[in-house]
């Protein structure tokens, strides 16, 4: 029997959250259409489709936190919610005719490079296709992760992680274990503490968090950004150029920062005025170690008295019990978990395995690595959107994803231009990736996420940040505006000989 001929297409992007949409819009006005976008929901939106929880909202103004290419001039606040930035990619996936090249309920469960064709073989849950390029656009806060609490699996009340809300269980007159001090659960927090019986805060690190400059845009601003568009270009250049500003003292000068603690101290001690509780509350390390935090509504929370604050990590469950390291004990009937993302240890490595035959994970048991954000080596025609050392403490995540779509653009035209009509692919050096890593890896040591004294999701296992930029949006976007050859080498299938058909070994030529 003649073996089946799978789907083949130029590219598959998998994931439809900001990185896969915005790489879908990139695709199309460079005027490239044989693409897909596997996306293992139902819908698009990415964390966030999946980030419904009360109170679920951006903590970046909201005129920066939205494409170049797609502005919304009808932000409705400041710092918009869960549902209009949801429906703001729903929007964009209209405005540029994506919806044909989505493929719902397509999880990705392998890819493998087939070097004899020099293309991808792709799993997914609807069946199997080939690609020339895959773009990973999975984003780093995808999957949850839950902490392996001794007893969990017994507990006999309801438990979910904030990422994954049930949103059918009702939380009023429950007492609720809130486990983590994260960004969303200090929007969790002062969204239930109203109507829960209890709520019991498991802080294992205290955060800092600054006031929120939150409100209502006006009518007469949106008007004006729909019909003045040189306003909102402004507004959004004002809104970038401040957080350019901010980033040497990140990474570069972290004792300039003891001015913004005094500020969130302040925050506090207007809200908090137990000093018990503020010294539960207040850090012991630098402010910016690990990601500031904005509410206005968190520590107000925290005062009231059906809300105690555990200020200790969560070592076991007994029962309906949930005991701290400290040894306090608190009766629960639901627990909620605000426990982060695998950032450091993405899931889809495992599924990734490449020329040499090995994973991703594989590659990356010692952390995480990848040439300019988007390539690792010995992984041709396979790049990441937000990718190893491209995240932010301060600014917007879309900034540097229009810079590695710019990236991905250019890298399409090179294979354009090297292939002619024989099929080629792009392979990054090791010693160009290992070179970025090492750049990357010393200006890391002066930055406050490696002095300023604490243990974030930023580091690795190993202790290594594997996760920041150390440096400006604008220099990311020059260093990402176009691929540099010589920082790879170039797989080609030889021509076929007379009686002979291609689909040979491919050779690496420098």
């Amino acid at each position: 029997m003649a073996e089946r001929e799978h789907e083949h297409v130029r590219v598959a992007v998998i994931g439809s959250g900001f990185g896969g949409l915005g790489a879908a819009v990139r695709l199309r006005r460079q005027g490239i259409t044989d693409f897909v976008v596997l996306e293992r929901a139902g819908s698009v939106g990415g964390t966030w489709r999946d980030n419904s929880y009360p109170g679920c909202a951006c903590d970046v103004p909201s005129h920066l936190y939205s494409f170049s290419f797609a502005p919304n001039p009808e932000w409705p606040r400041n710092f918009s919610g869960q549902p209009h930035i949801r429906a703001y990619l729903e929007r964009v996936t209209d405005t540029f005719g994506l919806r044909p090249h989505l493929r719902f309920d397509s999880e990705v469960r392998s890819l493998r490079w087939n070097g004899e064709e020099l293309h991808w073989e792709v799993e997914t849950a609807k069946g199997a296709l080939t690609a020339d390029v895959v773009v990973s656009a999975t984003g780093p806060l995808s999957d949850p992760k839950v902490p392996d609490v001794p007893g969990l699996d017994s507990f006999p009340g309801k438990v979910f992680h904030s990422a994954c809300w049930d949103h059918d269980y009702d939380l009023r007159g429950k007492r609720v274990a809130m486990i983590g001090t994260g960004a969303s659960a200090i929007q969790i927090v002062p969204s239930i503490q109203p109507t829960v019986d209890r709520l019991t805060l498991f802080q294992r690190t205290p955060a800092w968090v600054l006031p929120r400059a939150d409100r209502r845009i006006s009518g007469l601003e949106r008007w004006l950004h729909t019909r003045v568009p040189a306003t909102r270009v402004a507004r959004r250049g004002l809104l970038w150029g401040i957080r350019e500003m901010q980033v040497s003292a990140f990474t570069k000068r972290p004792n300039e920062l003891g001015l913004i603690e005094g500020l969130a101290k302040g925050h506090m001690k207007r809200a908090v005025k137990d000093p018990a509780l503020r010294a539960k509350l207040t850090p012991d390390y630098r402010i910016g170690c690990k990601r500031i935090l904005l509410s206005n509504t968190y520590y107000p929370a925290l005062t009231q008295p059906n809300v105690d604050v555990v200020a200790s990590g969560l070592k076991e469950i007994r029962g309906n019990v949930l005991v701290a390291s400290d040894g306090t004990e608190t009766e629960a009937d639901a627990i909620v978990f605000g426990t982060g993302f695998h950032v450091t240890d993405m899931p889809i490595a495992h599924r990734v395995t490449g020329a040499n035959g090995t994973t991703l994970a594989e590659e990356w048991k010692d952390g995480m690595e990848s040439l300019r954000g988007a390539s690792a080596a010995g992984f041709p025609n396979f790049l990441t959107i937000i990718g190893p050392n491209t995240g932010l403490g301060n600014s917007s995540m879309i900034l540097m994803i229009e810079s590695q779509l710019n990236y991905l653009v250019d890298y399409l035209r090179q294979l354009d231009v090297l292939g002619g009509k024989r099929k080629v692919a792009l392979n990054a050096r090791p010693s160009a990736v290992h070179a970025w890593t090492r750049g990357i890896q010393r200006r890391m040591e002066r930055t406050v996420w490696t002095t300023g004294g604490c243990d974030s999701w930023y580091l690795d296992a190993n202790g290594r940040n594997t996760t920041a930029w150390p440096g400006t949006t604008a220099e990311f976007r020059k260093l990402t505006r176009e691929v540099d050859l010589a920082e790879y080498e170039v797989l080609r299938l030889p021509a076929p000989r007379t009686g002979e058909r291609a689909g040979h070994a491919a050779k690496a030529v420098a």
